[in-house]
């Protein structure tokens, strides 16, 4: 299967090009320059159901975006590189499905998620426009990368099945928010909380790579898995102690 990059390029800057009405069909126009994308990363005779998960979660995430993102001026580029980091981790959640644990591709494709990761953040603080929005893509777009990192660790042998609990951590908060509506409540701008999202990111990205063995794996995701625990536990506090229920 090929792809035509100059076309794929054009069709990416027709939707940039003064700013597009962030409507259903827009939005969805926006999602699919990324489709060839995804079609590249699962064009090599993959299983029918690993080509399969990687569709449910692109078409999944398009949905939730168009709704998500009805009210938006315009759609944005930074927008459109994000749904790009989003369409390559939709291939890995397939991809992790059927690739052997002695292969570069998983650490190689997600490292490059890692990457267009600080291009959108740049382009939304450059040109524009930063929005809520943006920032919730952006970070539901790690979480789901974490998740796939996690699966492909497990899938590979190389730890087991609790490593998960990193992969799960965000939506599991997200769930919990519904029992505790304090749990919804908007957190300050932190430092801490980057950090330990890269780290974790980081230590995934090195799990998956070949060199690494069962022992180093798990000893990388331990921590990495308490940086996260820890994080997500002084968030909660806060929010206990500031949020609607505190007052």
């Amino acid at each position: 299967m090929s792809v035509d990059v100059r076309k794929f390029g054009e069709a990416i800057g027709r939707q940039v090009e003064g700013g597009s009405r962030s409507r259903f069909g827009d939005v969805m126009r926006t999602a699919a320059t990324a489709l060839p994308l995804l079609a590249a990363l699962l064009a090599g005779g993959f299983a029918p159901a690993a080509i399969g998960l990687a569709a449910l979660v692109f078409l999944v995430g398009a949905a939730l975006v168009a709704r998500a993102a009805s009210d938006l001026p315009r759609f944005g580029l930074p927008n459109t590189v994000t749904w790009l980091r989003f369409a390559a981790t939709a291939g890995l959640a397939g991809a992790a499905l059927a690739l052997p644990a002695d292969t570069w591709a998983i650490a190689a494709v997600a490292l490059a998620v890692v990457l267009l990761d600080g291009v959108d953040g740049w382009l939304a603080r450059r040109f524009g426009p930063v929005t809520a929005f943006g920032a919730r893509f952006d970070m539901e777009t790690d979480a789901l990368l974490i998740l796939v990192l996690c699966a492909f660790a497990v899938s590979a042998d190389k730890i087991g099945p609790w490593i998960l609990l990193a992969g799960l951590m965000r939506y599991a908060f997200v769930a919990a928010a519904a029992v505790w509506p304090w749990l919804a409540g908007a957190l300050p701008p932190s430092f801490r909380r980057k950090l330990v999202c890269v780290v974790q990111i980081a230590a995934l990205i090195a799990v998956a790579a070949p060199p690494v063995g069962p022992t180093a794996a798990i000893v990388l995701g331990g921590v990495s898995l308490g940086a996260l625990a820890w994080s997500f536990t002084v968030d909660i506090l806060w929010l206990r102690r500031n949020g609607p229920a505190a007052a």
